[in-house]
């Protein structure tokens, strides 16, 4: 089994031979659970809604207006987006959003008070995750959260909940497809992908300027995954042929970022 994490907007973007290869990989004995994101889309209801939207921190400041505006888009819209893709491809997919059958129970950060109805996840039925894939289908899932009262839902960072999943899946390494083939680093004047790179190293790169720009918040999204048992993130071009089928083998393809 392996987690792959996406934003809603790659995704969308992705040629139909990345969801082949996600096909064949199904056929082969491979187990993908999907986790993706969906922030530009959710922004841009927002925008057309004339809901005012910030960030604190790198969270949605979110309120039950906005929430109504992030479930719809995420567990809506691009879930189903997802779905279609997939069984187009010849593949079969079940759509589900965390507050579906208690998947992703969370709590209330701890900044709850600057950005409002965001959680952190506590658990991951991942029984259902389970018994999805045993009946042949390719878990979808939207990062919006179920509170333990059962009735309160929560929107989660994407990243967070990624990385939660593949953590209470028993999952050690996890694909983020982005529209990047890894991380850049300049070597005798040219840009070349690097294969591996720790957590510490990354950190050092950010402040020394080496990763800069975009790449930040992808890169700090990808280490934001690597949480409890998973110790290794693959950052990879979605666009690549046979990006997940490369991915899944070791040095195959983009870069690894791994804990230590």
């Amino acid at each position: 089994m392996f987690v792959m994490k996406c934003g809603g907007s790659t995704l969308a973007a992705l040629p139909d031979a990345f969801f082949e290869d996600l096909k064949q990989l199904q056929e082969a004995g491979e187990i993908p659970v999907i986790v993706h994101g969906g922030g530009p889309a959710i922004s841009d209801t927002l925008s057309k809604l004339g809901i005012e939207t910030e960030f604190v921190n790198g969270l949605r400041k979110t309120n039950e207006d906005v929430l109504d505006v992030v479930e719809m888009v995420l567990a809506g819209k691009i879930n189903k987006e997802i779905v279609r893709k997939i069984q187009f491809s010849g593949a079969r997919a079940v759509g589900l959003a965390g507050v579906d059958g208690n998947l992703i129970q969370v709590q209330p950060v701890a900044n709850a008070h600057e950005v409002g109805l965001v959680g952190d996840v506590t658990h991951v039925n991942a029984e259902l995750i389970h018994g999805v894939v045993a009946l042949g289908y390719i878990p979808v899932i939207a990062p919006v959260g179920i509170g333990a009262d059962g009735r309160q839902r929560y929107n989660i960072n994407a990243d967070t909940a990624a990385g939660a999943v593949a953590s209470h899946l028993g999952v050690e390494r996890m694909i983020v497809v982005t529209d990047v083939p890894g991380i850049l680093k300049t070597v005798d004047g040219e840009k070349r992908v690097l294969p591996s790179v720790t957590v510490q190293e990354i950190d050092e790169m950010i402040a020394s300027g080496e990763i800069y720009g975009g790449m930040i918040p992808k890169v700090k999204a990808a280490v934001q995954c690597i949480q409890g048992v998973v110790k290794e993130v693959v950052i990879v071009n979605g666009s690549e042929p046979q990006v997940l089928s490369k991915a899944l083998k070791e040095g195959g393809i983009g870069t690894r970022i791994v804990k230590a």
